[in-house]
């Protein structure tokens, strides 16, 4: 696997939901101005707000992203009953603990 400092954050992530394969990442960013959920599983990305290309090259979370906050989530996710793990957890300190 490559240096996770030379990886970008999005993939960090992935490679963490890898291999924490019973957690589920919800990553409360804004893109573009605009806020927008990640969920991270497993290694891929998508977003629940805006369409999220099929190609998993394309990245979901932009380098231009703002974190706010991330939250663990224990797997099978269900929406409606989301067994958090951990909440709010803000992404600077998230992203340094994977460092």
């Amino acid at each position: 696997m490559a240096d996770e400092n030379l990886m970008t954050v999005e993939k960090q992530l992935e490679a963490y939901s890898d291999r924490h394969r019973d957690e589920v990442l919800l990553v409360h960013a804004t893109i573009d101005g605009e806020a927008d959920t990640i969920m991270i599983f497993r290694g891929f990305s998508s977003s629940l707000s805006r369409a999220t290309a099929y190609d998993p090259d394309v990245p979901v979370l932009p380098e231009s992203a703002t974190i706010q906050t991330i939250d663990r989530v224990k797997s099978p996710y269900i929406p409606e009953f989301p067994q958090f793990i951990e909440r709010d957890i803000p992404g600077d300190r998230f992203i340094a603990q994977l460092q």
